[in-house]
């Protein structure tokens, strides 16, 4: 089976998805989606450093809406508020394109209210599907650590602890204003709702912890926030630009699921241009913690392949192969809003000559 793939954005994450698919056998592309007009006009082979493909890049979001597809990957970039790409993504769905999204709709049926409808009729106009598929929100919570408590015969709590080094973000508009670093502490309150950067995550994985307690089969009473931030010790110079001593240089964003009243879900987050905050050295990309009987300890990271010697990082070769092991649960789905299954694990079968993955 082929699957007919529109890509909709192309920044890092978005220009993996896109090489993946072109690369891939079973993957046909037949649309894309960009935001800058220096990409507009391109074929989607050039962009995506590879021979041309006949696909030419549009700022035309008719354009996308008249194409004939299976699956849009939809890898728009984080922006305040969480749910602001949903007009988008409406339009998108009722036009009769599945969606997969890599920033959110872990469990939009979690929801209540208009956005929650708007999303189910979208869906019922197009006879399509919603569904998240990415690293975190996706891979590392709502999958491996739900797994991991597989051996518990009682289970008091779950902790996914990420940590990413993000000096080697270079576009400072999503450092500095989206992401909020370089940002005076005194300033704000990480944990008010309001706060740019808060307002983007949220909701987003208020979602990843509902989509944990479906699977566990528990009643989540509701999502606490106990967000930390954490002051440059020095000045600091990355990629994007330079964090003066005294501005926010680490963010810890701590989501609690509370069930019967007490924490049972947590979601821990390590943003950080500076090791002097850290909890220990050299952290993994993940950690997971499992508090039960028995109890359960994960590390995990992720590694290019041996002789990779291209710029894409293993976490976008990650973010990429999820995107693809979830299209034929998206596109097989039921029309409606879709939890990420426990496992969408490689398709061998999609492949036609395996020695080319």
């Amino acid at each position: 089976m082929t699957y007919r793939v529109i890509q909709w954005a192309t920044g890092a994450m978005g220009k993996s998805c896109l090489r993946a698919v072109i690369d891939h056998p079973a993957m046909e592309l037949v649309g894309l989606y960009v935001y800058g007009d220096d990409k507009a006009g391109r074929d989607a082979g050039d962009i995506a450093r590879r021979a041309p493909v006949g696909v030419v890049a549009t700022r035309d979001v008719e354009e996308i809406l008249a194409l004939d597809a299976d699956v849009v990957i939809h890898c728009a970039r984080l922006a305040p508020p969480y749910g602001s790409h949903d007009a988008d993504i409406l339009r998108l769905l009722a036009s009769g394109k599945n969606v997969i999204s890599i920033n959110g709709c872990s469990r939009p049926s979690y929801w209540t209210g208009a956005r929650r409808e708007a999303l189910e009729a979208a869906c019922r106009a197009g006879g399509t599907s919603l569904m998240a598929a990415g690293l975190n929100p996706g891979f590392a919570g709502e999958q491996i650590a739900v797994v991991a408590t597989g051996v518990c015969q009682a289970l008091d709590h779950v902790e996914v602890v990420e940590s990413v080094d993000c000096r080697a973000m270079r576009n400072p508009d999503y450092v500095f204003r989206i992401l909020g670093f370089g940002a005076d502490p005194a300033t704000f309150d990480p944990n008010h709702p309001a706060w740019g950067p808060a307002s983007a995550l949220n909701g987003m994985y208020e979602e990843v912890l509902a989509a944990m307690a479906e699977h566990l089969r528990l009643p989540l009473d509701e999502v606490r926030t106990d967000h930390r931030v954490h002051a440059a010790t020095q000045d600091i110079a990355m990629a994007a630009g330079v964090i003066p001593r005294g501005r926010l240089a680490h963010v810890n964003w701590r989501w609690n699921g509370l069930v019967g009243g007490e924490p049972r879900l947590t979601m821990s987050i390590h943003w950080w241009m500076e090791e002097a905050h850290l909890d220990a050295p050299d952290p993994p990309l993940w950690r997971v913690r499992v508090k039960g009987h028995p109890g359960v300890r994960l590390s995990i990271d992720l590694e290019k392949r041996e002789g990779d010697t291209t710029p894409t990082s293993a976490e976008q070769l990650g973010v990429a192969g999820a995107v693809l092991n979830a299209i034929p649960h998206v596109v097989a789905a039921p029309p409606g809003l879709v939890t990420r299954p426990l496992a969408t694990p490689f398709r061998g079968d999609l492949w036609a000559d395996l020695a080319h993955a």
